[in-house]
């Protein structure tokens, strides 16, 4: 857990070390973060944080590695149960939006953490958008097996598209929070965003958003 402070044995330490390490990097980036303010936040000596970790890029090493299990296991969601549930609001998850609002509380670190990830430039950075971008792929194919999308001229393209628009929500939190009033990855922003997004991708921007009358002309 985030914010617990009994520490109880080796791996509870190390797992308590490691998301005050999360917490703290997706608040201020790594670069600004000190092993005496870990360990502060963690409520351990920074002795133990080298101990379990041999150093701060040990730790975030550590980090990388748990923000990209985490994400593997969500992600399972987007195709468990196959391409149509992602037509049928009702049916499941549509988008790593939603997954994420539905799995985590609203204020994971994680959603934060990813935006610095994409934006860094790094190896686990790259390594994470390539298993985002096999996972949309394996939706679209699966989609278009399903006879529920095309895969357009070029779909990679199609699938770097739809990742993109899926992305931006993290991306752009804060902006779109501040522009709609509503934060898009908490459970209000989603029963507004996914509407939205399902009948653009379902009928273009022409399309009568679902149980709503066409308009008159």
């Amino acid at each position: 857990m985030l914010y617990m402070r009994s520490i109880q044995d080796d791996r509870t330490t190390r797992a308590v070390i490691r998301d005050e390490a999360l917490r703290l990097f997706a608040e201020r980036g790594p670069e600004s973060v000190t092993v005496r303010q870990i360990a502060g936040a963690a409520g351990v000596s920074a002795g133990l944080v080298v101990h379990h970790f041999g150093s701060k890029d040990g730790l975030r090493q550590e980090v990388d590695r748990h923000v990209l299990a985490v994400f593997a296991a969500m992600l399972g969601e987007l195709t468990d149960e196959g391409g149509e549930k992602l037509l049928d609001p009702g049916a499941g998850a549509t988008s790593l939006s939603e997954v994420f609002a539905r799995h985590l509380p609203a204020d994971s670190p994680l959603p934060g953490y990813l935006r610095r990830l994409l934006l860094s430039g790094s190896e686990t950075g790259r390594v994470l958008f390539r298993r985002l971008f096999e996972l949309s792929r394996r939706t679209l194919d699966e989609l278009t097996a399903a006879g529920l999308a095309a895969p357009g001229r070029d779909p990679a393209v199609r699938t770097a598209v739809l990742l993109a628009n899926d992305l931006a929500v993290f991306l752009l939190r804060d902006h779109l929070a501040d522009a709609l009033g509503t934060d898009p990855l908490s459970a209000d922003g989603m029963a507004r965003w996914a509407p939205e997004m399902l009948s653009i991708y379902a009928g273009g921007l022409n399309a009568t958003p679902r149980g709503e009358a066409p308009p008159t002309i």
